[in-house]
């Protein structure tokens, strides 16, 4: 794999939301370690999947990736670009290339505009077409994500969560962008309708050669949509690997407990296998703890969890986790 094939490289990510504790009196100054020296790379035409528990950061690392927040530390190298270090005007232009698909169909449009505006809004603020030639390129976008185009004059609440997400997937490609940051695009919507979306992206990112961060919380949607996976507990990247290597050999110990909980669609073997329950809380966000941050829930821990945070050693091929029961 050379240079040329890495589309996104994430380096020492850093993402801290100040909180102040105490009264007005004697306020103490506190960070929220949302992400905390993050790294991963993104190859051309590949689909990242993000997993872990609500909480652990994977929402923040994929809005500073589009600089809807201002990292607190790290690179961020798009075609080798740093993101971070954009103006505001150069990242602007810069996201005709990044785009995203929010969580929530239903607060991520605008009540007001019709499908044809909400649509066409991003091809009028780039200039990428002439007005008069608008209206056949959202049709041609609504045809992609399975919208009929008579749609185009409705508005919003007229449409199911299903509909409502294909319109804000259509919106995300209508400037023709080469990556997209999918924030837990299906958790919001029905089950029944779930598979579809889905299906859909998987469909659209190789008729168009899309390259996608799939954000999820549903360990067995990612494993159907992903080519590599990395799984985040409390603001770090504990395990990344290639998405069968990791379902199928989980080395982690945070890794193990998260695909126990995912139940079996076999009521036979729903019932033999063996849960891997994990002790006490995840701890606060303002004060981890020191080392490993999984070591207070961890049944292996060691003297030398608490000393230093792991590094993502190599424990198969293209298979990295963030243990020291894997240190060489």
């Amino acid at each position: 794999m050379t240079e040329q094939d890495i589309l996104l490289r994430v380096e020492h990510l850093k993402k801290y939301f100040p909180v102040n504790r105490g009264n007005i009196f004697s306020r103490k100054k506190d960070y929220v370690y949302a992400v905390d020296d993050v790294s991963f790379e993104i190859r051309r035409g590949e689909t990242l999947g993000l997993v872990g528990e609500s909480g652990c950061g994977k929402s923040t690392t994929g809005r500073s990736i589009l600089q809807l927040y201002r990292p607190s530390g790290g690179k961020i190298l798009f075609e080798g670009q740093d993101l971070a270090s954009l103006s505001a005007e150069e990242m602007r232009h810069m996201r005709k290339k990044i785009q995203v698909v929010f969580q929530d169909p239903y607060a991520s449009l605008n009540p007001r505009m019709t499908v044809q505006e909400i649509v066409g809004e991003p091809l009028e603020i780039f200039g990428m077409l002439p007005r008069k030639d608008m209206h056949d390129r959202v049709a041609e976008i609504l045809d992609m994500v399975g919208l009929d185009r008579s749609f185009a004059n409705r508005y919003p609440h007229e449409f199911s969560g299903g509909q409502r997400q294909r319109i804000g997937i259509a919106r995300a490609l209508s400037v023709d962008p080469t990556f997209i940051v999918c924030d837990e695009p299906i958790s919001a919507l029905d089950v029944s309708v779930q598979a579809q979306v889905l299906n859909l992206m998987v469909e659209l990112k190789h008729k168009l050669n899309l390259t996608y961060l799939f954000i999820a919380h549903d360990l067995d949607m990612v494993r159907h949509v992903s080519d590599r996976i990395a799984v985040m507990y409390l603001g770090t990247i504990v395990e990344i690997g290639a998405s069968d290597e990791l379902y199928t050999n989980p080395k982690h110990p945070y890794t193990r407990a998260l695909l126990s909980a995912v139940p079996k669609p076999d009521p036979k073997s729903e019932r033999k296998r063996k849960r891997v329950i994990l002790e006490g809380d995840v701890p606060s966000s303002i004060n981890p703890p020191s080392g490993c941050r999984f070591r207070t829930r961890c049944a292996y821990v060691m003297e030398c969890c608490a000393q230093a945070k792991p590094d993502l050693f190599e424990t198969g091929k293209n298979h990295q986790t963030a243990c020291y029961l894997y240190k060489p």
